[in-house]
This record gives structure tokens, sequence and C-alpha cells, in this order.
């Protein structure tokens, strides 16, 4: 079967230094993919080239078989969403428009705005908690909710494919779970940048990188190791049952010979 996205030995450059070096990545259909790593390491880099958005200087992306490159930008954005880190407006919209805008693949001569784009707009609304701020004016959203309309947006947008980038910054913990929660139950082949390992359990399967490579990829428990954490996170780490018998925890302990920065 043809992964629904790949990237083919995908590097990027900026001014001679490599940022991606070299990755592969094939996703199944429906499946959840995280990527980790610390700060700089090329999870945003990474996103942006899945997305279309970034040509790689070496490599190929590819969405459902075909090249990424090769496709109209109207066609990708039918397929695939991406929810960058920060996207921000200085237009004097309301919550509402701004979902509304995930739509806009998907109107043409043939299918003008209607009861059915009417209803992905309500529905993205809802699902995330927004519907009673939907006439609010953006400028005044704090960045959580900001980001909550983001994602919103994407989720009217019925893509195939999500792309995103540390959704759960500035949400607090209630929001992080309630965002999570939503995207795991949307049934899209997703690809999330976390830097939360409890998180990161959720997914089907975790890429690590760090310094623009791909490090390990598999399955959470299996890569998750405290010996990989020690080397890419500078701390100790330990995998702990969970008191009820959810998902087990970490209980993290900076290293002695690193001190704070």
């Amino acid at each position: 079967m043809t992964p629904i996205l790949e990237a083919v030995g995908v590097s990027r450059a900026v001014r001679g230094r490599e940022i991606v070096s070299d990755v592969d990545l094939h996703l199944a259909s429906g499946e959840t993919l995280g990527l980790i790593g610390p700060n700089g390491s090329g999870k945003s880099t990474l996103l942006g080239m899945l997305a279309g958005l970034t040509k790689p200087s070496r490599g190929e992306i590819r969405l459902e078989g075909r090249p990424i490159t090769r496709m109209p930008r109207r066609e990708i954005a039918r397929r695939l969403a991406l929810v960058a880190q920060s996207a921000e407006t200085q237009d004097r919209i309301s919550v509402r428009d701004a979902v509304e805008l995930g739509r806009t693949p998907w109107l043409g001569p043939l299918d003008p705005w209607g009861p059915a784009h009417e209803a992905a707009v309500a529905a993205a609304l809802d699902a995330v908690g927004m519907s009673a701020m939907a006439g609010r004016d953006w400028s005044s959203l704090s960045g959580g909710e900001r980001q909550r309309v983001h994602i919103a947006r994407a989720h009217a947008q019925a893509p195939r494919v999500l792309l995103l980038d540390e959704p759960t910054n500035h949400l607090d913990i209630h929001h992080q779970i309630a965002i999570l929660d939503l995207i795991e139950g949307l049934g899209t082949t997703t690809v999330i940048a976390l830097h939360d390992m409890h998180h990161a359990l959720r997914c089907d399967r975790i890429l690590v990188m760090n310094r623009g490579r791909a490090l390990a990829l598999g399955p959470p428990a299996d890569i998750l190791t405290p010996a990989l954490i020690r080397e890419i996170f500078a701390v100790e780490a330990a995998l702990l049952p969970h008191p009820e018998g959810g998902r087990p925890v970490f209980a993290f302990r900076r290293l002695a010979d690193h001190p704070p920065a």
C-alpha cells in the first residue's frame, strides 16, 4: 500500500548549513507520528517540507504517492493542513472568520458558500470549545485561545493529513489534553511536533531528531529509553507505572554535570 505521506532522503540547507539531513519517513493512513527533539533539532523545518511550504535542498516529499512539488496548492490544501507555531494577522477578523478560512480550498463556482460549509465551521468551533467566542475579535484572544482557533481552522479544512507544530504551547493542562484528545479523534494521518514526552507516549510512532538528523524511529515504548533521553535531553529519566493503570509516567532528574542554562 502506498504511504499517504513520505519524505525520501530529504535535506534542507540554509546558507550552506544543513538544518535537516537525509530524513526518510513513510506514514500510513490514520497513523499518528510524534516528532521530538531539543530546540533547533529541525522539527519545524521538516514539518514545513512535509507541508510543501519549503522545498528540500535534496530529496523529495510525496503526498499520496505524488511529488508534492508537482501538485497545485489548492489540491494540496484539500488533502493536508498545517497548524504552525504562530500564524498571526493584523486584519480585524473575528474567530469565525478565521475558522472559515479553512473552507477556502473547497469553495468554487460549482460549490459556493452554503449550509455544508457553515456546518463544517460550526463543528470545528465546537470541537475546540470556541463556539461561544465565535464573534470575538481575533486581536482580543489570548495565546492559548488563538492556538485553539488555528486548530479549528485546520479541522474545518477536513484534511486527510494534519501537521501540527507544538500545538499545546500556551495551553493549560486541561486544554492540552482536550486538544490532543480532539486530534486523536479526527482519524487523520497526523504528524505532531512535541516537547512533552508524556504527550509523545500517545503516538503510534515517534521520530527523535537531533541536530537535523533522525536518530530513532519506532513505537514510543521502544524508543524513549533512559539512555536515549539522557543523550538527547541531558536528563535522567525513569518510566513509572501509572497509579490508576493508565499510560506510564516519566520521572526526570537533571544530570549533575549539566548546570542550569
